[in-house]
């Protein structure tokens, strides 16, 4: 069964940075978009950045220039460097992966979500 893990967040002082890593696990024949989401508290969940199969990237406007969105095909793995952490980027962040896993039909599928807090 596909499963998607999540890694690296934490503490951080503002100004700092994180590497947040995503692996999916399972029995997976191919990932078409991957990319990430956050969620604050009393907040709407919103994307982060996304990667296409494609290489093609977008990100949110509050990110761009900080945050920088990769992926590795042969981990079936997303990962999400940031950089220069705000307060306002503390939130609980999701991976996700469009996918196609041994029932044959795409789907998207969600990490755990990982607690990234920025302290001043």
């Amino acid at each position: 069964q596909v499963q998607l893990v999540e890694s690296g967040g934490g503490l951080v002082q503002a100004g700092g940075s994180l590497r947040l890593s995503c692996a999916a696990s399972g029995t997976i024949f191919s990932i078409n978009t991957m990319g990430w989401y956050r969620q604050a508290p009393g907040n709407q969940r919103e994307l982060v950045a996304v990667i296409r199969n494609g290489g093609s990237t977008n990100y949110a406007d509050s990110v761009k220039g900080r945050f920088t969105i990769s992926r590795d095909n042969a981990k079936n793995s997303v990962y999400l460097q940031m950089n220069s952490l705000k307060r306002e980027d503390t939130a609980v962040y999701y991976c996700y992966a469009e996918l196609l896993p041994s029932t044959m039909r795409w789907g998207v599928y969600w990490g755990q979500g990982t607690q990234v807090t920025v302290s001043s």
